[in-house]
């Protein structure tokens, strides 16, 4: 495994091979904690990895260089995948100075007993010199918690990019060009959509920033490093933090016996127009991590219910739940579901659309036990509906 960025810059994090669940994202890929060491007149580590895998960065750093020698740790993120390992890497480096700005070194002293810790807080602008090369630190607030913090290194022209262009991906592999674009750019659209959608805005503010940096690669904290796509990388960003939609359309839905599952069937087969990409999802036998990657990119969505007890099927609640935490914008789309003595199902996933603000082609479209002719025959209008709203919010 090549784990060397430049001449003493190396990767001594952990391959995890095997999670699946991060947090309730679903990592089919597995995943990778990756810290950085730089070796110069002073030597730094950037970054650490999950508590349960500090004896392996440990081992990865002294067999580079004695752990007591080590002068400074940056934390660009308190969150314990990059943050775990804390406490025992500044036991094993007595001498090491713990760089952080003060949100990060607020949220670290929760996390752990940093009474015998020392800090150097830094903020936007400042600067660390090791000795022929230089720390320079940014902050990025809410990409994607409140003390992220990127720190760049001018004279590599290299960036250690916290969570910003990461992927869940785990590899023997340590660079980019060693895999196909396609899939790493599947792994980092999948991470954004789940990790980063919600901070649009903020991550679109940092793209700004990053304008004025020299940068010839770019090391996450999560999945391959970056040196030969960094240009298609900065580009999806830029698409995904504009919310920009492609002409698509996705019928997502839960069905109970079957009729919302026709009118499913119907909404898709009206919106498949020429030019306009379309999907359906049935949301148990999908997971919400893989939806809310497609619905990304999606300019228009139909999303249906059977009703249960006067609402909506549990798995289609908990994806709509998933889907308003993370905001998406830029939709257009309309609810639908069948309902039996009582109803409610597509109702309340209406009220979930509108909380979401997303453009409401039509009232919810409901059948009565089982869809009628008239009712399918309707549905198929209702995506070809769809369809022209995808093609003109796509242009």
């Amino acid at each position: 495994m090549n784990t060397t960025l430049r001449d003493k810059i190396d990767w001594v994090g952990y391959v995890d091979w095997t999670i699946r669940d991060f947090h309730g994202y679903t990592a089919e890929r597995g995943t990778t904690y990756n810290a950085y060491l730089i070796r110069d007149e002073k030597t730094a580590l950037i970054d650490t990895v999950k508590a349960p895998y500090g004896q392996h960065l440990l081992q990865n750093i002294s067999a580079m260089t004695p752990l007591h020698s080590i002068d400074y740790v940056v934390c660009n993120h308190a969150e314990p995948d990059h943050a775990g390992a804390l406490s025992q890497v500044m036991a094993a480096m007595p001498k090491a100075i713990l760089i952080c700005d003060q949100k990060c070194k607020n949220a670290l002293s929760r996390h752990f007993d940093t009474s015998g810790w020392k800090f150097q807080i830094v903020k936007t602008g400042d600067t660390v010199s090791l000795g022929d090369r230089t720390l320079h630190f940014i902050e990025t607030p809410m990409v994607h918690w409140p003390e992220s913090m990127f720190t760049y290194v001018p004279e590599e022209k290299l960036l250690f990019s916290m969570d910003a262009f990461g992927q869940h991906y785990a590899s023997s592999q340590r660079f980019d060009d060693k895999v196909p674009l396609e899939t790493l750019l599947q792994e980092a659209r999948s991470y954004y959509a789940n990790i980063i959608m919600p901070y649009g805005k903020q991550t679109a503010k940092v793209l700004q920033q990053m304008d004025v940096l020299d940068v010839e690669m770019i090391a996450p904290s999560h999945g391959l490093i970056l040196r030969h796509h960094i240009r298609e990388m900065l580009e999806a960003y830029m698409d995904w933090a504009s919310f920009r939609p492609k002409p698509k359309v996705l019928v997502i839905y839960d069905t109970m016996w079957g009729s919302t599952g026709e009118m499913a069937h119907a909404i898709l087969e009206g919106a498949s127009l020429p030019g306009v990409e379309t999907k359906l999802i049935y949301v148990r036998g999908s997971d919400h991590s893989k939806i809310a990657t497609e619905s990304l990119d999606a300019a228009a969505i139909a999303f249906g219910s059977s009703t249960l007890n006067a609402g909506m099927m549990p798995m289609a609640a908990a994806v709509l739940t998933y889907l308003k935490g993370l905001r998406p914008l830029n939709k257009a789309g309309f609810a639908f579901g069948s309902y039996g003595w009582g109803r409610g199902g597509p109702e309340a996933v209406d009220e979930y659309m509108k909380a979401m603000k997303w453009e409401i082609l039509r009232d919810p479209l409901k059948a009565q036990f089982r869809p009628t002719d008239e009712i399918l025959d309707e549905c198929r209008q209702a995506g070809r509906l769809l369809a022209e709203k995808a093609m003109e919010l796509a242009c």
